[in-house]
């Protein structure tokens, strides 16, 4: 018996307890709107079926090799580029590499920070609600930017919030001293994150790419011996 809970256990994802209010009001929702019309019922079980893959936050395992940057979200790279960090983030005018990652409305959308160190600064900054795949949005949407103190340099993670999306959670603040791979907030619903690095990263992921938070390698700082992998809960 207790080997089938177990095996029951590992099939079963878990959410994040910001999503359970969510999944309450759409199920709640659905039990009433079946009560007026059998095809609204069905409309809001998939309606509520899609909050809990929304809000869901599986394990992942963190690759630990001081020198790798991984993914801060799941979603699609969608840039790879060099240019300035928002001004915001204190961290001059030089360019920096920058990975953009879109995070569409199926994604798991808890955000994970890609390398280990200690927080400097959090900034949020109000703005927009722009197409989160734009270019401009780095500039114009909502965002709020954490800066990492890392053993290669300053990284900054600034989690944007997109067309759909209309609150971002950030749960670390200025001090705080993170893994790699550690859950730093989320963001509702659907949006980007933009990673900024040292120019001597080296960034290995395209555009167009599909990434995992806290498992893809998205860039490569230098050499170092590589302790294995890690599963974090």
């Amino acid at each position: 018996m207790e080997s089938i809970l177990d095996s029951i256990r590992g099939l079963m994802v878990p959410i994040r307890r910001e999503g359970w209010p969510f999944i309450a009001i759409a199920a709640v929702l659905t039990l009433l709107l079946g009560l007026l019309w059998q095809p609204l019922f069905w409309i809001g079980v998939a309606v509520t079926v899609w909050c809990v893959v929304f809000f869901r936050d599986p394990p992942r395992v963190i690759p630990l090799a001081p020198e790798l940057v991984v993914s801060p979200a799941d979603g699609k790279v969608s840039s790879v580029g060099s240019v300035p960090p928002p001004a915001e983030m204190d961290l001059g005018t030089t360019p920096m590499r920058r990975v953009s990652i879109f995070m569409n409305v199926f994604n798991c959308h808890v955000n994970r920070t890609p390398v280990p160190g200690r927080v400097a600064r959090v900034v949020y900054t109000p703005g927009k609600f722009l197409n989160a795949e734009l270019d401009k949005a780095s500039e114009d949407n909502e965002r709020n930017g954490v800066v990492v103190d890392s053993a290669h340099g300053s990284v900054a993670v600034v989690q944007i919030a997109g067309l759909v999306a209309r609150r971002i959670l950030c749960w670390v603040k200025a001090g705080d001293d993170l893994a790699a791979g550690e859950r730093i907030g989320m963001i509702r619903f659907g949006s980007r994150l933009d990673v900024y690095l040292p120019m001597d990263a080296a960034v290995l992921v395209a555009e167009g790419q599909q990434a995992i938070a806290g498992e893809t390698v998205i860039a490569r700082f230098g050499g170092g011996d590589d302790p294995g992998p890690v599963r974090v809960d």
